[in-house]
């Protein structure tokens, strides 16, 4: 079987059942918890392994930064026959309400990104799997938050306070810069589709800062890290 040009996967995986993230080093963190895990290829910012949990086949890869790379591995997941894909990723917070290392089920996403408008009108709107979206609000092991993110395509615009005021001021809960992605265009390609994010930055505090400890590991939000890739692993493979 051809192998798809970025993520450089083909359908001999036989997967239906993938995890996204962003950074590639959290593919290993999803390893961790996966049984007989193994590393299959690393092209660019698409690193990907394979493993099961609780009998199911799972398979997980980084997307970078972004809309354009993540809609580049929805679209070449699809190809290779995947068909439910949970982005266990991480977010900054637009209220004060949202603490560092809680997680959030995004129940949709203002499009505020420029990739998705280039499938379908910004009156589309951004949204998961309903199916998935129940399950993770069913489940009572891991404490969520639900509620609206934004999905963006930069941090270092000057007028980006302003920005991010207006959308907190509308009840937007996080931010990040994927899910909308994720939702449209895995939606208009059939998939089901559920962002569950981490959240790593306190509303209205340095990005640097948040960043920079989760990257060294700062207890509370690796907790949480590991929180919304159990969380997504639960509800890929609940009832199924």
């Amino acid at each position: 079987m051809e192998k798809q040009p970025h993520i450089q996967l083909d359908g001999s995986l036989a997967v239906k059942k993938a995890i996204v993230v962003g950074d590639p080093a959290r593919v290993d963190i999803v390893k961790s918890v996966l049984e007989n895990p193994q590393d299959i290829t690393y092209n660019r910012e698409f690193k990907s392994a394979i493993g099961t949990f609780k009998g199911h086949k799972i398979l997980v890869l980084s997307t970078g930064i972004g809309a354009p790379s993540m809609v580049i591995a929805i679209e070449e997941l699809k190809a290779i026959g995947v068909e439910s894909v949970i982005r266990a990723g991480s977010c900054g917070a637009m209220d004060s309400s949202f603490k560092v290392g809680e997680i959030m089920v995004v129940t949709g996403a203002v499009r505020d990104e420029g990739l998705t408008g280039k499938y379908v009108p910004k009156d589309f709107p951004a949204i998961p799997s309903s199916e998935l979206l129940m399950r993770a609000m069913k489940q009572t092991e891991i404490p969520v938050k639900c509620g609206i993110a934004r999905s963006h395509d930069g941090f270092y615009m000057d007028n980006n306070i302003a920005v991010e005021d207006f959308w907190s001021r509308k009840q937007v809960l996080g931010a990040d810069m994927e899910t909308s992605a994720l939702y449209v265009v895995g939606h208009l390609r059939g998939l089901r589709t559920l962002s569950i994010l981490n959240n790593v930055v306190p509303y209205m505090e340095p990005l640097a800062d948040g960043v920079n400890e989760l990257v060294s590991g700062e207890s509370q939000m690796k907790i949480g890290e590991l929180q919304s890739i159990k969380l997504a692993l639960t509800v890929l493979t609940e009832g199924e």
